[in-house]
């Protein structure tokens, strides 16, 4: 892309720019953060009202900082891939201690949890500097103007069509771009201000490019959370630290295996990891297992900071409770 297209790329965004939470003036960078973390593997829709909760409970890095564990990883619950919730506790914890976000890429890159995207991001948007964020919308934009078919390679063609003291902006007309018009479907190429520039366009095939992740099979495993009812009242634990779903509040049960249990479960439900799926089995138990734990009142298990997986079994034990039957 030459400097002709970057400009008319620029230019459109001006115009057409999306109206986002956390795109203040001046940018704030613990925002800016905030929101790159949010934004990992999850859509802006998902993450705009989560976004906005987060900022209205801690307004600063500092106050986040501040904040009990549970708290955080309560809040973070149907957001999903949990480690980010733990790195962003450890990324606010050691911010608040050296006072405020260093306001470089290599410095930024130095913080837990800050990978090589998320360091340039918030080096380029928040603080100006000429670091070049690509992110996987900005991979498809490139892979399509160059007609390079791997994501990886289209990325790094990418970085030499970033101007001068205008990489973050730059960086969010890209995005922006892959997000509304160079869609992976039905791009909107007859919308796009640097259409005349694309390759694959031009090949007529804009939708072929980059060339498809192929899919692999992912491992089945199997679980039994334990169901323990008092009254009106579930058995919560808090699963171990490290992990998945490190930290979170979860049905109490042991470590998941390849091989189904021999249980009479009232409810099943399967879901889906990056790297696994998995049935969940809830079986009634008479008494809570051994371990720490607290008993949380049915009606306020949306404020127990569960994540997808308990809640959606949660949700289908107090079904079949509800309507008697044997999961299949």
């Amino acid at each position: 892309m030459d400097a002709t297209a970057a400009n008319l790329l620029l230019d459109h965004h001006r115009d057409h720019a999306r109206d986002l939470p956390w795109r203040m003036t001046p940018r704030d960078p613990y925002r800016t953060w905030l929101s790159e973390v949010m934004l990992q593997q999850t859509t802006v829709a998902t993450v705009t009202p989560r976004f906005l909760r987060f900022v209205e409970r801690w307004p600063t890095v500092e106050a986040l900082a501040a904040a009990p564990d549970e708290e955080v990883l309560g809040e973070w619950a149907g957001l999903g891939y949990y480690a980010r919730a733990r790195n962003l506790i450890a990324c606010a914890c050691a911010v608040a201690a050296r006072g405020g976000f260093p306001r470089t890429e290599g410095a930024l890159r130095k913080l837990p949890g800050l990978g090589a995207y998320t360091a340039a991001a918030v080096a380029a948007i928040a603080f100006g500097e000429d670091a070049v964020a690509i992110d996987t919308n900005v991979e498809r934009v490139a892979a399509r103007v160059f007609g390079i078919g791997d994501r990886k390679a289209a990325g790094e063609a990418a970085r030499g069509s970033f101007p001068a003291g205008r990489h973050g902006e730059f960086a969010e007309a890209l995005m922006d771009l892959g997000a509304s018009i160079c869609r992976p479907k039905a791009p909107n190429c007859p919308a796009c201000p640097i259409a005349a520039q694309c390759k694959a366009r031009a090949l007529g095939s804009p939708e072929a490019f980059p060339a498809p992740k192929v899919k692999r099979v992912r491992p089945h495993r199997y679980g039994i959370a334990w169901w323990a009812r008092r009254g009106d009242e579930v058995w919560l634990v808090r699963r171990p630290g490290s992990g998945l779903l490190g930290g979170m509040a979860a049905l109490p049960g042991p470590e998941w295996g390849e091989e189904r249990p021999a249980a009479n479960a009232i409810a099943i439900h399967r879901h889906g990891f990056t790297h696994f799926t998995l049935d969940l089995m809830v079986v009634p138990c008479a008494e809570p297992p051994p371990g720490e734990g607290w008993w949380q009142p049915v009606g306020e298990l949306a404020s127990a900071g569960l994540p997808t997986l308990y809640r959606r079994a949660v949700e289908a034990a107090l079904e079949a409770e509800r309507e008697p039957r044997l999961a299949a």
